[in-house]
Formats: structure tokens, C-alpha cells, sequence
């Protein structure tokens, strides 16, 4: 079990997070500085009682007992999990998204001495061979739809020469060596795109008139594939060459509604973690360049089911099937004004209306699901957001608590962390509840 701690301050890390920030990194942050007081549920419920409720992810993970048994059901880029294993403690870890999966497993696996050496050696290597291959025509590249509009011909012909060598570096018993040249690669894609993040999502840049501009002098300019490639490289070898995670996490690929099916065990003592927000943002469309090229997605249909069966995915063909989804509890949401802000939503725009419907019959098949592999007393900490569509706001975290009671938890508490955005009403918020 988790011990009590003092009250600070958690950072949400969403998936779409992962394109706009060095996530090549080992290391991510983990908390912010700012803290607030605890919010009470209403009129009708005990003030907050547990005000020493620890705040960020890495000062409860730093208060658990050494032999607590730590769940992630919503990993994303492997934050939690990460943590928990550089503390010592065991770390489960689920995520629906393959290429995330992997991404987690990468980061808290072990790795040969020597193997900064040895990639920033292949590296060099594959470099050489690609800036000979790239004088040709692409080779290969990914069925990303108007690919163009991500990257430039030349840039194009460089990446795909790329890959090539990333893909043939090495074999079967060196995969470990693969695996870190890829998200040297990754890094290279996402820094060569014409994208910006200058908001909560991804934009396309406005396109430069080429034409009037001299090519890439490759005898005096950096160049952003090759050298970002050797680059990136390097950064990966220093950060391997530190610390290794103390115990050896696991992460699961499979749906977070479904979890004993999934699951190894039935008796977590913790669980951290920060579910999708109902905010109709698609966490596919961050990742798809990253998908696509490392072979996750072959076609935007594939994408789109993909966010489907994520919990508050709105992706390609998720909209049209959203589009024909009715309710299936017959129960209805245990939160007495849902039923008037999803109308209130509704005349405003009939699939927002069901699309935050879906949403939280989504999270009570979740939060039922992870009541089935906790420990007695075990407790949770979900990091979640409020949102608003129109002029109706969502008190999301209200909702969950319900759910949360509804299910059968115990001693459900709401903290307000912080501030999410310019507009006044957004905050994000920890819901704390215990298994009976």
C-alpha cells in the first residue's frame, strides 16, 4: 500500500504530449511546483479528509510499501511504469496502442554494457550506406495519406534511405540495437515534418516556396536527417548509460475495459494513472507518422478502428461508427445531472452528445474491471480533466467519483492540482478512491 505523504501537485502526461516534447529521453517529468487546496465532492459529502493524499506521480510511487504491486491501466508513453521500476517497486502496465506498448517495454529494458558504443558505431554506418542510397528514388514509403504534406521529396528520399539501414542494421540477437535506432529515427521524423506545436494539438505548418531556394549544401550545413539521426543517437547512448530501472516493469497490450482477461495478477495495491480525457481530441493522430513507418498501420482504416476501440477516440472511421452508437446500460450513468448536460450538449450537436455518452460508459466498464484486480484497501489516483463543449461544462471528475462509488470504492476524495488552460473553468484533479 501507498503511504500518506504531503499534498502537492500531479503532471498530467497525455499521449499527444509524446510528439510535441523530447520523449527519446528516459527521463520525463513527473510533477509541477504549483499547489492547491482539495476540493470536497459537495454539500452532501465529508470535507476532504485525507489532506496528506501524495501529489505527483513520483511521491506516491516514493511512499509505497517496498512490496507494493503497482498498476498503469492507461500507460501511454510509459511514464508511470518507468518510475516505478527506478524506485524498485513492481509495475504492471496496460495500454490498447501496440506502438506504445513497445515504446513502454523500451524503456525499462536492460541493456548489454558497451551497446552506447556499439549504436552510435551502426549509426555512422548507416548513415554512410543511406547518403549513397538516397541519391535514388524512394525506396519505400509508408501509405500515409497526402505524405507530402508531412515531408518534402528530398526529405523523403533521405528518410526512406534511412530506414532501409535502420531496418537491416542488425540481426535477430542484437534487436535491442534496432529497436533504440528507431526511436533515433522517430526522432528524425517528427524534427524534419512540416508540423508545429504551437497548440494542444498538432498543426501543419504553411508551405515554403522551395523553388527559389538553394538545395541542401551538405558540405557546409548540418543536415537534419543524417546528422539529427547521429545526433539523436547519441542522446539515446548517454541516457542508457545511466541508471537502470531496479526491478523489471511489464506492460500489456490490451484493452483497459477487459483488464482480468489481460492481467497476471488480482491483487495490485496501487493504481496511477491519468485515463484519455473527454476533451474529442484523437490520440491517433499524434502518433500515426510514428505508426506508419515503423509498420503498426498499414491504412487509415486501420487507424481509425484502432481509436475506436480506444476510450475516446475520434479518428477516421471512429466518427461514422460513433454516428449510429446508442447507450447499452440500461442504468444510465450513476451521476444525477448527466442525463441534462448530455441533452444540453446534444442540441448543440448530437455526436458530441453521444461521444461524451460513450465516454463514460467506457470508464464505468473500466472502473468496474479494475475493482476485479485490486487488493482489499487498494488505493487509486486518477489524474483526469474537466472539459466544456459549447457553453456546458463537463465536471468530469464528479463524474468518475460516482463511478467510482458506484462500483463500490470506498472513502472517494476529489483534489484540484492545477490550472489546465487560459480558459478559467479548466482544471485538472486527482480522484482518489479505495477498493473495499
Amino acid at each position: 500500500m501507498c503511504q500518506s505523504a504531503g499534498t502537492t501537485t500531479i503532471l498530467h502526461n497525455p499521449v499527444n504530449a509524446y510528439v510535441s516534447c523530447t520523449f527519446f529521453s528516459w527521463r520525463f517529468l513527473l510533477s509541477c511546483s504549483k499547489t492547491v487546496r482539495a476540493t470536497p465532492l459537495g454539500p452532501e459529502e465529508p470535507p476532504f479528509s485525507v489532506s496528506t493524499t501524495p501529489g505527483t506521480t513520483s511521491e506516491i510511487l516514493h511512499n509505497c510499501d517496498r512490496d507494493a504491486l503497482v498498476l498503469e491501466p492507461f500507460s501511454g508513453t510509459g511514464t508511470t511504469l518507468l518510475a516505478a521500476t527506478e524506485l524498485g517497486l513492481r509495475c504492471h502496465a496496460v495500454d490498447i496502442n501496440p506502438f506504445l506498448v513497445w515504446l513502454a517495454a523500451l524503456k525499462v529494458s536492460h541493456f548489454p554494457a558497451g551497446t552506447p558504443r556499439i549504436i552510435e558505431g551502426v549509426a555512422r554506418e548507416i548513415v554512410s550506406a543511406a547518403r549513397r542510397r538516397s541519391s535514388r528514388a524512394a525506396a519505400w514509403l509508408p501509405d500515409i495519406s497526402n505524405i507530402e504534406k508531412w515531408w518534402d521529396k528530398q526529405a523523403l528520399e533521405k528518410l526512406s534511405a534511412l530506414f532501409h539501414g535502420v531496418n537491416t542494421s542488425a540481426d535477430s540477437e542484437k534487436s535491442h540495437l534496432t529497436s533504440l535506432l528507431r526511436i533515433a529515427f522517430c526522432r528524425v521524423l517528427i524534427e524534419t515534418a512540416n508540423v508545429s506545436f504551437g497548440h494542444q494539438s498538432m498543426s501543419f505548418k504553411k508551405r515554403v516556396n522551395t523553388d527559389q531556394m538553394p538545395l541542401f549544401d551538405l558540405q557546409h550545413l548540418p543536415d537534419p536527417v543524417w546528422d539529427g539521426f547521429l545526433h539523436a543517437v547519441a542522446e539515446i547512448g548517454e541516457s542508457i548509460e545511466g541508471d537502470m530501472p531496479r526491478t523489471i516493469g511489464r506492460i500489456v497490450l490490451g484493452d483497459s475495459r477487459h483488464l482480468p482477461e489481460i492481467l497476471p495478477s488480482r491483487s495490485y495495491t496501487t493504481v496511477i494513472t491519468s485515463p484519455p480525457y473527454p476533451n474529442r481530441m484523437s490520440y491517433i493522430r499524434e502518433l500515426r507518422p510514428y505508426m506508419y513507418w515503423l509498420g503498426y498501420l498499414r491504412t487509415g482504416r486501420q487507424a481509425g478502428e484502432l481509436d475506436w476501440q480506444s476510450i475516446g477516440g475520434t479518428w477516421g472511421c471512429a466518427t461514422s461508427l460513433l454516428d449510429t452508437w446508442q447507450p447499452s446500460l440500461a442504468s444510465g450513468i450513476p451521476f444525477k445531472p448527466f442525463n441534462d448536460i448530455v441533452s444540453k450538449i446534444s442540441q448543440r450537436n448530437k455526436l458530441l452528445g453521444r461521444y461524451v455518452h460513450k465516454y463514460f460508459e467506457d470508464i464505468r466498464s473500466h472502473i468496474h474491471s479494475v475493482r476485479s484486480v485490486l487488493a482489499a484497501r487498494a488505493r487509486c489516483y486518477y489524474v483526469v480533466g474537466n472539459s466544456k463543449f459549447y457553453d456546458t461544462l463537463l465536471p468530469v471528475q464528479e463524474i468518475y467519483a460516482a463511478l467510482f462509488r458506484d462500483a463500490g470504492f470506498v472513502n472517494t476524495e476529489i483534489q484540484t492540482i492545477r490550472k489546465r488552460t487560459s480558459k478559467r473553468e479548466l482544471f485538472e484533479y486527482v480522484v482518489y478512491a479505495e477498493a473495499p
